[in-house]
């Protein structure tokens, strides 16, 4: 009995530190923010209770509602760009053609570079002054306009382009291992059932891929979590608060305007949005009660 229960121990006594570091690095700070955002701290932290003056406050706040906006839909639209143009690159490669290791090594490149190289290169890409606008102006093509990142209706777009530049790759990597766990049995059927090419992938092969683009998604959620970075390098935020972000916003006022409390609220409510989102996916996942019979 002794060595049984030394083996069911071992895993437990193995995972204690990670346990230790999870409880203090993770949950503690995350209760001590929320505590904080509702005190009147401003350079330092203090503990004089408020209440929910700093939440009226940001909420009250166009540039936050703004940030709001427009993590909406960069989100949206890159999430839903680089799944799509992830699996069609997968299913270019998974076609065996030549040169595949090259082709997936430059689709995958971008990938390994930070957010901050990303936006980088896209502002200098995108400036009107330096890159294809400055390009067509010297051919000669006046009637070609590319000056989205100085126009505060198109800046978003930018980003948008630079993240599903940078994220797609790593979305057709993780389609093209699921592609090539597709039974070859099940495509030489549909082939003799006369099954059209595209129906193939969009009643059967999507559905079987549903764990990979779970996962794809998860990471390129986490991704738009992190846009600050990319929104910082590109178009700092403007033109304006044309491209403002809730990341943004909070860095500025943490570290800027000195105003924890009112940074510390921002972020809260965004930890709590997350968690909002996350948990009914959780719960149906991993805790719903399946059907009998099923895997």
């Amino acid at each position: 009995m002794k060595p049984m229960r030394k083996r069911k121990i071992s895993p437990y006594i193995a995972l204690f530190p990670a346990f230790v570091i999870v409880l203090f690095a993770y949950v503690v700070t995350v209760i001590w923010n929320i505590w904080i955002s509702f005190t009147d701290s401003k350079l330092l932290p203090v503990n004089t209770f408020i209440g929910f003056k700093n939440y009226a406050r940001l909420f009250d706040t166009d540039r936050w509602d703004i940030s709001l906006q427009n993590v909406v839909i960069f989100g949206i639209l890159f999430i839903i760009g680089c799944l799509t143009l992830g699996f069609l690159l997968a299913v270019m490669l998974d076609q065996k053609v030549r040169f595949e290791n090259t082709f997936r090594t430059i689709f995958l490149y971008p990938f390994a570079m930070s957010f901050i190289v990303t936006g980088l290169v896209w502002q200098w890409i995108m400036n009107p002054t330096l890159g294809l606008q400055k390009v067509a102006d010297l051919w000669g093509m006046d009637w070609f306009r590319f000056d989205w990142i100085v126009r505060g209706d198109l800046a978003l777009y930018v980003i948008v382009l630079a993240g599903i530049w940078q994220s797609s790759g790593l979305v057709m990597a993780i389609m093209l291992a699921g592609l090539r766990g597709v039974d070859s049995e099940l495509w030489k059927a549909t082939r003799i059932d006369g099954i059209p090419t595209w129906r193939v992938y969009l009643h059967i092969v999507l559905p079987i891929l549903r764990p990979t683009i779970i996962t794809a998604t998860v990471l390129l959620a986490i991704a738009v979590v992190r846009v600050y970075e990319l929104v910082l390098s590109t178009t700092g935020g403007g033109p304006g608060i044309a491209t403002e972000v809730p990341g943004k916003f909070i860095m500025d006022y943490l570290f800027g305007r000195a105003n924890i409390g009112l940074a510390t609220a921002a972020s809260s409510v965004m930890f709590v949005t997350v968690v909002i989102l996350v948990t009914p996916w959780l719960y149906y996942e991993y805790f719903r009660e399946k059907p009998r019979g099923s895997a």
